[in-house]
């Protein structure tokens, strides 16, 4: 797909078909994400796939906000940080987890990302449970490796409308 077309048609799209996305697919996904660049090369991101709808929709109920969505999405890909290869870990995850979003467009999937890193289980207790707390509860997160984020994934149920239009000439600065 143009690179054009393709970040035109990136949205986040947070309802999907239950049609399982293939193996092969899925392999293509990992291939191109672990392509990302990292800071000096630490090649800090890990990706931890959820293909099991079972546990994606537990997944959702990791914050009381911004992620029950998760349990109509038939793969998840929790972006991790090893924290020991780079103090920059989170900035590596978070473009890898980009790079994740735009491979799914030219795959024909859609995506959203439902952030975690910081991120309180329940809105009103902001200092309780976080929601990468939770996550270690039932997902196999590797000692050491902090999740970013986790990308629901899945062919879209609804066509999103297109981008609207902005005046981005204020958020160009020139010399």
């Amino acid at each position: 797909m143009e690179f054009e077309k393709l970040l035109n048609a990136r949205r986040s799209v947070r309802k999907y078909r239950t049609d399982e996305v293939p193996a092969h697919v899925v392999e293509r996904l990992l291939r191109q994400t672990l392509t990302a660049p990292s800071s000096r090369n630490s090649r800090s991101t890990r990706l931890l796939v959820v293909d099991d709808p079972a546990a994606v929709a537990r997944m959702a109920d990791m914050r009381d906000y911004g992620s029950a969505f998760m349990k109509g999405a038939p793969l998840a890909i929790v972006v991790l940080g090893d924290t020991a290869r780079s103090d920059l870990w989170r900035v590596n995850a978070a473009i890898s987890a980009t790079v994740l979003q735009l491979a799914c467009v030219d795959a024909g999937l859609a995506s959203c990302w439902v952030h975690v890193d910081g991120r309180p289980r329940r809105k009103d207790d902001p200092q309780g449970a976080t929601a990468a707390d939770y996550l270690r509860e039932f997902l196999p997160i590797p000692a050491g490796c902090e999740p970013l984020c986790a990308i629901a994934i899945g062919y879209s149920d609804f066509r999103p409308a297109p981008l609207p239009e902005a005046d981005d000439a204020e958020r160009i600065i020139r010399l």
